[in-house]
């Protein structure tokens, strides 16, 4: 018994505006959320070292996550296909009603457009979240924007925040500010 052949999506059609999951922003300013893929890692990289406090991992690294756990990330794109936007996560193994948010970028040019929120929830209405009730990040204490934007999803999906330090200093290489971990839920992925 033979397996059927899924047709096979160039990363050029992947990337067009018309499989976009949402388009949001404005008419001056159209964006595109939808699930990355290689091509846009370069862009993703690019983005991240444009948003500081973020951690700059390696290219490789947004390249498989942009391929390997696309299914978990989107990433928002202008009508000229500059990456301006990106949410990178997975389903926890040993949690799997359990998403963790590893990291949101939104470029300059789409702040203020409510772009951060949007991306996140673009992801956990997918259907591969479907069975997806708690989201968990980690956050440094004095990142406002990120405490805004997670206090404010828990509103929306009207879910308990909860959160508590889970890297330390010291276990960071004392370089670097603690990270609490923020857990919402639970919560109903099909009301988002």
């Amino acid at each position: 018994m033979s397996t059927p052949i899924k047709p096979f999506t160039s990363s050029v059609e992947l990337a067009r505006p018309t499989v976009a999951d949402a388009v949001v922003g404005h008419a001056e300013m159209p964006l595109f959320i939808r699930k990355p893929n290689a091509d846009d890692g370069w862009g993703i990289y690019e983005l991240i070292k444009a948003c500081p406090p973020l951690d700059v991992n390696s290219a490789y690294a947004y390249l498989l996550l942009a391929t390997q756990f696309r299914d978990t990330c989107a990433v928002a794109t202008n009508e000229e296909g500059e990456v301006v936007g990106f949410v990178s996560g997975y389903v926890k193994d040993n949690a799997p009603d359990t998403y963790f948010l590893w990291q949101v970028a939104v470029g300059e040019k789409a702040r203020g457009t409510g772009l951060a929120r949007r991306l996140v929830e673009a992801i956990m209405s997918r259907p591969e979240l479907d069975d997806v009730h708690h989201l968990e990040t980690t956050i440094t204490p004095d990142n406002q924007a990120s405490w805004g934007l997670f206090r404010r999803l828990a509103a929306r999906w009207q879910a308990p925040l909860n959160s508590r330090e889970y890297f330390s200093t010291e276990q960071l290489g004392g370089e670097h500010d603690p990270e609490n971990l923020v857990r919402i839920g639970p919560f109903q992925t099909g009301h988002i």
